[in-house]
């Protein structure tokens, strides 16, 4: 099998783009997994294993698990003590989107 180079993987990306629900799809994507990166990065500074986390904020290991893995959106009162407990913003953390009425 050949090696795809990194040139042709972004020359297909840039073409897939071009599609208007590709691009849809590939930007909400992009968005949950930076979210799930910032609270993976912001509990790992901090030094704390998921275990330690869910302590801190009251809730089972498994739903950081679920967090972290983009299973689960916090609610608003979870969000909101996440970013308080990293020291941060919600907008830091979360990004919401307004639905389209």
């Amino acid at each position: 099998m050949a090696e795809v180079e990194k040139d042709d993987y972004e020359r297909l990306l840039e073409e897939m783009l071009q599609d208007p629900e590709f691009r849809e799809a590939w930007e909400a994507d992009e968005a949950e997994y930076q979210m799930r990166c910032a609270i993976i990065e912001a509990r790992i500074e901090t030094g704390m294993t998921q275990q330690q986390l869910a302590a801190a904020l009251g809730v089972s290991r498994q739903t950081i698990i679920s967090l972290e893995s983009g299973k689960y959106n916090p609610s608003i009162l979870l969000a909101h003590a996440i970013a308080r407990l990293f020291g941060t913003q919600i907008e830091d953390i979360f990004l919401f989107e307004e639905e389209e009425v």
